[in-house]
């Protein structure tokens, strides 16, 4: 019922997570109201960030420059590493403007099941990373779930000798949450209030 070029933005904005046949229409329909400046910009936006967004060299956070604003910071605490699963879980620590250390971005988690096996989450350079620098504390920033605890269990194994202090956050993150869906509050809590991983 819709014109070809109409129901292929609709289709379009459908591929966003969360977004559903209406809420799609009428983010096609609020685009016809857009000045064509501001379409312009929104469609180069999406074009710039294929191009020239990458893994920072040092962390894999994602960034438009050799290395991400947080590793090429010489004001950050150079003795606590945050691992987290994405960068997304990078962005929503520095919107909490709490933690002042830095970051480490693996490929995702281990999942068996899956067949996600430690070698495919880019444990290597997270390895090698912790030998060059001198981290004091490896904070595990996962997801409460099977793989995070996975991923934790088998990260703390591997640096047990090390004698780094191996934390992971607190309570509070909810099981099975994702975490770009945790309120501030809990997440600072939840991070402030980390523990030791048995």
């Amino acid at each position: 019922m819709y014109p070809e070029s109409l129901k292929n933005l609709i289709e379009s904005f459908k591929l966003f997570p969360g977004i559903g046949e209406k809420t799609a229409e009428r983010m096609a329909f609020s685009s016809l109201a857009l000045e064509e400046e501001q379409l312009a910009f929104f469609a180069e936006s999406l074009k710039q960030i294929k191009i020239k967004l990458h893994p920072c060299e040092q962390c894999n956070t994602l960034t438009d420059e050799k290395l991400c604003l947080v590793c090429s910071n010489p004001t950050r605490d150079k003795n606590t590493l945050c691992v987290v699963e994405d960068s997304k879980i990078v962005f929503l620590f520095e919107k909490l403007g709490t933690f002042k250390g830095k970051y480490h971005v693996l490929k995702g988690l281990i999942s068996p099941l899956e067949g996600i096996n430690p070698e495919d989450i880019g444990l290597e350079q997270l390895l090698d990373r912790i030998k060059k620098e001198n981290f004091k504390e490896i904070i595990l920033a996962f997801k409460p779930s099977i793989e995070g605890e996975t991923t934790t269990l088998y990260i703390k194994k591997i640096l047990e000798e090390t004698g780094i202090e191996i934390t992971r956050l607190a309570n509070g993150v909810p099981i099975g949450a994702d975490m770009e869906y945790i309120d501030a509050l809990t997440l600072e809590r939840a991070l402030f209030d980390r523990r030791k991983v048995e």
